[in-house]
């Protein structure tokens, strides 16, 4: 596998980059949603939840952890997550600008 020579992009292009990788599995959104819906930390329950092994639920938080989007705390074996809504501005404000970049699709293309 090819080195991606991310020092050839801008700031900008990288940090999309990044956040879209992060939230680029259904189980990561899946986590992101169940969080915000319960307008809570939560401990312990995704594995109930979304029905996925807890390997594979702790592998997803570490994802998403990775890009700021969730904090924890650990209290002996039980570990909360709940969103940083800085970041998550900070992420709402990002993909608004990208996406509301003007698109004109030629002629060619339809």
């Amino acid at each position: 596998m090819g080195i991606t020579k991310s020092e050839i992009f801008t700031d900008e292009q990288n940090k999309l980059a990044m956040l879209f990788k992060g939230l680029a599995h259904p189980a990561r959104i899946a986590i992101l949603q169940h969080i915000i819906n319960q307008k809570a930390c939560i401990c312990n329950d995704l594995v109930e939840e979304l029905g996925l092994a807890q390997a594979t639920i702790s592998q997803h938080l570490k994802e998403l952890k990775s890009i700021g989007i969730i904090q924890g705390t650990i209290e002996g074996k039980t570990v909360c997550y709940c969103i940083n809504e800085e970041i998550w501005k900070g992420m709402e404000k990002e993909l608004m600008i990208f996406f509301s970049q003007e698109v004109k699709v030629q002629a060619c293309c339809k």
